[in-house]
């Protein structure tokens, strides 16, 4: 398939999959026109990509992990677990302090939401405390 049907099955512009391209995250095969041919097997891995951009991993920490073909399990070597566990052990310890970080600012923001309505509520004669 062309690089505009990869797009389209994909949703991933014509742009970003030339970027992965340089990225070595896919590896089309070349005619001799030099126009990109790819398979079912970079749709797999343009949507695999696509995933762990969303979990938070740019490029550069997403190349080793597909190039251990996460998308086949037999044809993963032991080097490549290791790398990913400690990876994702990673960035679910970053997404915890995230998770705490947001916590307290719902908090704070919540209670500064209650003083706000009670001067509103105050200042319209609403109440007295």
């Amino acid at each position: 398939m062309k690089i505009s049907e990869l797009s389209q099955k994909t949703g991933v512009s014509i742009r970003s999959l030339r970027y992965y391209e340089e990225k070595k995250l896919i590896h089309p095969k070349r005619l001799e026109n030099g126009y990109r041919i790819y398979s079912e097997q970079d749709v797999e891995r343009v949507k695999a990509v696509q995933l762990f951009l969303g979990l938070g991993l740019n490029t550069e920490e997403i190349h080793p992990v597909v190039s251990c073909d996460p998308l086949h399990p037999i044809d993963i070597n032991p080097t490549c677990a290791d790398f990913a566990l400690a990876l994702y052990m990673e960035k679910l310890e970053h997404t915890h302090e995230q998770i705490k970080n947001l916590q307290k600012i719902e908090s704070e923001l919540e209670s500064l939401i209650h003083f706000w309505t009670q001067v509103k509520n105050q200042g319209e004669g609403g109440g007295t405390k």
